[in-house]
């Protein structure tokens, strides 16, 4: 039986898991992995994302997935289309020659990296991940595949949290897709309730 976009999202959107005051008091982390715990709700998630790619009538010719929960669910999306998946890791993990980008953390700074000479020049990528926060993973991501030749033409992320302004930190926000979002009050009522 095939579920609409609308039964599909309330699917997934009752598999997400709030966790208040983790990793630290006064976080509140939402935990994707009930997505995949569920079988049910695992496809739901794949079928909205296929439908979202579908609908936007946008040529996709490779996944990029971010460490760690894009590996998880950009895999899957990339065999559906039958194209290629490609990694987004932290520095020092991947083999072979890489190509590099840093990018600044609320104290410091990261690195993350992509294996070189995978792809042609101008592949068009859909770049994915679990949650945008304050953009700075998925907007140095961007500029990576950018780097490497590549043309992000989507980004899409499962939750988007609003309230850190993670979007201007993205090149093209116009092409950039959320299954949900999320404000800092909204997650602040939530934690409220468990304490």
């Amino acid at each position: 039986m095939s579920r609409s976009d609308n039964e599909n999202l309330d699917i997934i959107r009752s598999s997400l898991k709030l966790c208040p005051n983790f990793p630290k008091k006064g976080i509140t982390f939402i935990d994707v992995f009930g997505i995949f715990a569920d079988p049910t709700a695992h496809r739901a998630l794949i079928d909205v994302i296929l439908n979202r790619i579908k609908k936007s009538n946008t040529k996709i010719e490779a996944i990029a997935g971010l460490e760690a929960r894009g590996f998880i669910f950009g895999p899957q999306i990339a065999l559906e289309l039958q194209v290629p998946f490609l990694p987004v890791r932290k520095h020092g993990k991947l083999p072979g020659k890489v190509s590099t980008i840093d990018y600044d953390l609320e104290y410091g700074k990261d690195t993350i990296e992509m294996q070189m000479n995978i792809l042609q020049p101008g592949t068009k990528i859909l770049l994915l991940d679990d949650l945008l926060a304050t953009g700075g993973t998925l907007g140095a991501a961007q500029k990576l595949c950018v780097q490497l030749g590549y043309e992000v033409v989507e980004t899409l992320v499962i939750i988007e949290l609003i309230g850190f302004n993670g979007r201007k930190k993205l090149k093209d926000a116009d092409h950039f897709t959320t299954l949900f979002q999320f404000a800092e009050a909204d997650l602040e009522a939530i934690a409220a309730k468990h304490e």
